[in-house]
């Protein structure tokens, strides 16, 4: 019984050594387990503090990205308001301008119209008479007529038979004359609406003429008309029109306006201001027109007048002999629907500017300029496919004397009997006279 206790106690002792012992080997791991679970933790909070410092420095640099994304836009957009006004500026001055101009070209219009239209025949003879030029601004004018022809409901009709064209046209004339009337750099108009056509519209001229007549390499039609002017103070004969005399029983002074229209009746060459003394032949020699046929320009190529005109390489006018053939005959009829061509463009021309239709009071050397202008405009007019009214078409009465040498070229007078021979041999010419 006593061995049993002691055995129990000495068991007892020695587990309580063990314990011991096991307790003491147990604290350094402790202590090593707890440094490293420090370490965790510090490890994680410091992770934890540079992660938010990171994202404390995202967010800072987002909000400057932010910010400056914001002030370019403000300011892009602060420019291109200050470009908008800026433009709208320019284009109100522009408009202010073109409303100026046109102002100023209608009121020119509405004075000449309203110094027509009030001014009675007796009148009108007794100032063509004088040679006194007239002031065309003499008191101020009012501006209700051209204010009611203004009106958006203004009658189409009464508008062309006011000023000869359409609004439409009206409003292009005034854009074009804007900058001359706003005395800015400008181009002049007359290169731009009357000029001698490239290889393609000619190309496209000459079938145009041949299917009117047959007559193939027909470039153009001409035809020479003349302005009454008043007796000049210098150089009286040569402006004396001996034809237009003896015909009205009446002293009669002219300047010459030789013109070449394409088949539409739009003028591609003009020569404006020999005296009236002068037969269309002299005038034709004296013309840019001849110069430039003799450099060499207009071969291949015809230019139809009428009897007036020599026979030449590149003029072809019709016979004038007595006693015609048939062929003759034949060929007199298709070259004057092409010649007909241009006297109904000049008839057109004076129909539309009345002005040209008796003595002009504009100072001779001056009229050169005016009688361009018309012819501008009416190229204008033709292009934009205005009709004329017929009642205000212009009867032409310009005599035709056959030049002292009708001939000029042997060859040509072959040519114009193969293109005769030719009209009538092969069903082009027309049968009205058989």
């Amino acid at each position: 019984m006593i061995n049993g206790e002691n055995y129990k106690r000495r068991r007892k002792e020695t587990f309580s050594d063990d314990e011991d012992s096991c307790s003491t080997d147990n604290e350094p791991k402790k202590k090593d387990l707890n440094g490293i679970i420090t370490s965790l933790l510090l490890l994680e909070e410091q992770e934890k503090r540079d992660h938010e410092e990171q994202n404390e420095a995202s967010n800072e640099e987002k909000s400057i990205l932010e910010s400056n994304h914001k002030r370019k836009t403000r300011t892009m957009l602060e420019f291109y308001t200050n470009l908008q006004d800026y433009y709208s500026e320019i284009d109100e001055t522009d408009r202010v301008k073109r409303k100026k101009s046109r102002t100023m070209a209608v009121s020119v219009a509405v004075a000449a119209v309203s110094q027509t239209e009030n001014q009675s025949p007796n009148q009108q003879n007794k100032q063509s008479g004088s040679g006194q030029q007239r002031r065309l601004w003499v008191k101020d004018r009012s501006k209700a007529w051209w204010d009611d022809c203004n009106r958006p409901d203004y009658p189409e009709e009464e508008f062309k038979k006011a000023f000869r064209m359409s609004k439409s046209t009206f409003e292009l004339i005034c854009e074009e004359l804007n900058s001359v009337i706003a005395k800015e750099d400008t181009t002049v108009l007359m290169p731009k609406y009357l000029h001698w056509p490239e290889e393609d519209s000619l190309r496209k001229i000459k079938e145009e003429f041949e299917g009117i007549s047959g007559i193939p390499n027909v470039v153009g039609s001409m035809y020479t008309t003349h302005i009454p002017i008043i007796a000049p103070k210098i150089s009286v004969a040569a402006y004396f029109n001996k034809r237009h005399t003896e015909r009205n029983q009446k002293t009669s002074y002219s300047i010459t306006v030789q013109g070449v229209v394409d088949p539409r009746g739009v003028f591609t060459d003009v020569c404006i201001g020999w005296p009236g003394s002068m037969t269309d032949d002299q005038v034709l020699e004296k013309s840019a027109l001849y110069q430039r046929a003799n450099g060499g320009l207009l071969k291949g190529v015809w230019i139809v007048g009428s009897s007036g005109y020599p026979l030449m390489d590149w003029v072809l006018v019709p016979y004038t002999q007595q006693h015609l053939t048939w062929t003759q005959h034949a060929f007199n009829e298709k070259i004057g629907e092409i010649q007909k061509i241009a006297k109904e463009a000049f008839g057109r021309l004076k129909g539309r500017w009345c002005c040209l239709q008796k003595r002009t009071e504009v100072k001779l050397q001056d009229l050169p300029v005016v009688l361009g202008a018309c012819c501008v405009l009416h190229n204008i007019c033709e292009m934009m496919d205005e009709g004329i009214d017929p009642d205000l078409k212009f009867a032409l009465a310009d005599d035709e004397m056959v030049p002292e040498v009708a001939l000029k070229s042997v060859s040509s007078m072959k040519a114009r009997d193969a293109i005769a021979h030719n009209l009538l041999h092969h069903g082009l010419a027309g049968t009205a006279f058989l």
